[in-house]
């Protein structure tokens, strides 16, 4: 399956600053794949009502690489919760793929928009640097079970880990913030996996798809993004612990705006 050079140096690229700034800013590579990976196939002439759901497929995809080594991280600093990730998992799997099928069935148009609006949410948080205060416990197993459903169809559509909801939910219910963190980095694997498999679905038998496509899943891009986002992830985790990173989140807030804005006028 041939691949232009340059579209192997455009994914390394952002595979390799995706990687660095989620160890730096701790923030979920989505956010930059979807738009990024967007805009790079769009480029290359790929068919403009698949783009934007290729590049969440891919995303999520890519996820399933990057959140096995980040859970190990956290597991062995007894930071993953183990009884809270079975008991969003299940709903969080049957949200993810009901997540993929409404995603497919979404207008590109339709789609753009609420990854725009995804993006701007999470910006606002990032620049105003806002912790949710915890108030109580978490609920029963319904309704835990619910809540997943909520955190996989949420990150389904917009090709993210779950971490923009499941940390919020976690904190708020006395989840210190650190294991919110870890347990939502083992249930970024859950999410990405069913969501993968609800665009892979969905996909087959499309008409004109590019060559590398398996449905809505681009394997050139989830195989050199994925290769250079983990190399890279370590050497921004170590920089964070050496620097003040606040002024760059607020400037990196300000870049996701100008994302979600693109998102809008496209």
């Amino acid at each position: 399956m041939p691949i232009e050079p340059l579209l192997i140096v455009e994914l390394t690229l952002l595979g390799m600053a995706t990687g660095f700034l989620a160890g730096l800013l701790g923030i979920g590579g989505g956010m930059l794949m979807v738009p990024f990976i967007t805009i790079i196939l769009t480029g290359k002439g790929f068919p403009p009502e698949y783009t934007v759901k290729m590049a969440v497929a891919t995303s999520l995809a890519s996820i399933c690489f990057t959140s096995l080594s980040s859970v190990r991280a956290h597991h062995r600093r007894g930071a993953v919760l183990w009884p809270i990730v079975w008991l969003l998992a299940p709903g969080i799997l049957l949200g993810a793929l009901i997540g993929a099928q409404v995603a497919v069935a979404l207008p590109g148009k339709v789609l753009s928009i609420l990854f725009a609006v995804f993006v701007a949410f999470s910006a606002t948080q990032m620049f105003l640097n806002r912790r949710p205060k915890p108030t109580r416990t978490l609920p029963g197993r319904l309704g835990t079970f619910g809540m997943g459903g909520v955190i996989g169809l949420l990150s389904s559509l917009v090709g993210a880990g779950g971490a923009f909801v499941s940390v919020p939910f976690m904190t708020w219910c006395n989840v210190k913030i650190h294991d919110a963190v870890g347990t939502s980095a083992a249930l970024g694997f859950p999410i990405a996996f069913a969501g993968t498999l609800g665009y892979i679905w969905a996909g087959q038998g499309l008409p004109q798809m590019p060559p590398g496509s398996f449905g809505y899943l681009y394997l050139p891009g989830l195989v050199v993004v994925s290769l250079a986002s983990m190399t890279l992830a370590p050497v921004g985790a170590r920089t964070a612990h050496r620097m003040d990173i606040q002024p760059l989140r607020k400037l990196f807030a300000v870049v996701l705006y100008i994302l979600a804005a693109y998102f809008l006028l496209r």
